[in-house]
């Protein structure tokens, strides 16, 4: 059940927005992605079967990637297909000439933070309420990854 990955596109974002919307609580609104659209952000999705699985979006500066969002559908997820789209994050961005792969990852994210340290990011600060939270804010791991 490997996963296949194209450039995301307009047309992919009804699909995106409702596996964004099932996944997180606070999620990116359509704003989000079409700006990352326009911006030129690379922005991919996997697929799987020909049905969209999941989707990330890596912002490029210089020489380094910022993984700005990355998702598995729900019903699709402890199969290993974050781990393949983490995997396919890393070629693009080496393919983009980053020397270094950056992301934030909500300190309560335990799942999230455990495949991040398999695939050998290094946690290197805290930011303080960085993200919306139900009771207020969370801090997020900022972790990078030498390409």
């Amino acid at each position: 059940m490997s996963l296949s990955f194209r450039r995301m596109n307009a047309a992919d974002l009804d699909a995106v927005l409702a596996i964004e919307y099932a996944v997180y609580d606070f999620p990116w609104s359509r704003g989000n992605f079409d700006d990352s659209l326009k911006s030129g952000y690379s922005c991919w999705v996997a697929e799987q079967d020909g049905r969209l699985a999941g989707y990330c979006v890596i912002m490029l500066v210089v020489d380094e990637a910022h993984l700005l969002n990355i998702s598995i559908s729900k019903p699709l997820q402890g199969r290993g297909l974050g781990r393949e789209l983490l995997q396919f994050v890393q070629s693009a961005s080496r393919g983009h000439g980053a020397n270094t792969l950056f992301l934030e990852v909500r300190e309560s994210n335990t799942a999230a933070r455990r495949l991040y340290d398999s695939a050998g990011f290094n946690e290197m600060a805290l930011r303080r309420n960085y993200y919306p939270a139900a009771g207020g804010r969370e801090h997020a791991v900022l972790m990078g990854l030498s390409l």
